[in-house]
């Protein structure tokens, strides 16, 4: 009878080590899987610049105007957190197209150079892993971007007076990466 005992209590200790090694397990798959999550990177150009032969103009009215429909726009695109950080160049456009969602969200603007394509996908890809990125630049820069991302590499080239392109690349930790194009503010009409 005391053996009988013995093995029934070495039955529930070995029950009770499988069930919490389970849970172990569990738990850490869990935190692996969450600490994966997919970074979402929108991009898009400056808003529409001010005529002129000046060398580094601003937005015209009407890019002000599209400047705030991004704003509008993605204020609350993450039902959570929203925009974790904005990217534009040092030009007045980009600054000028950042700021009213920068000041809405009280997310600063960090400043990133425009032609250095690998050093800002690193960036946003190791501090901003699980995050939504916003990188406000220029046409020429957009598919370069895309590109490095392992985002689609057959983007129409974007046009000089176009400026209502708004490109989301979503990279999962595992899976194919997606990119998406819509459109805003006041249409481009060739």
């Amino acid at each position: 009878m005391a053996k009988t005992e013995n093995k029934r209590r070495r039955r529930r200790k070995w029950r009770l080590v499988a069930v919490f090694g389970f849970l172990l397990l569990v738990t850490g798959a869990a935190w692996f899987f969450e600490s994966q999550a997919t970074t979402t990177v929108i991009f898009v150009r400056h808003a529409d610049r001010a005529a002129g032969q000046e060398e580094n103009p601003g937005l015209s009215v009407s890019g002000q105007q599209r400047a705030q429909e991004l704003s509008r726009l993605l204020a609350e695109v993450d039902i959570v957190a929203g925009v974790d950080a904005i990217f534009a160049t040092q030009y007045r456009r980009t600054q000028e197209t950042a700021e009213p969602l920068s000041k809405r969200l009280g997310v600063p603007v960090r400043t990133a150079a425009p032609n250095d394509i690998q050093g800002l996908t690193e960036q946003i890809l190791t501090e901003y892993k699980g995050k939504i990125v916003l990188v406000i630049t220029h046409s020429g820069a957009i598919p370069k971007l895309i590109q490095e991302l392992h985002g689609s590499k057959k983007l129409a080239a974007i046009e000089d007076n176009e400026y209502d392109n708004m490109y989301i690349v979503s990279i999962p930790w595992f899976g194919k990466v997606k990119t998406l194009r819509f459109r805003y503010g006041r249409p481009y009409v060739p």
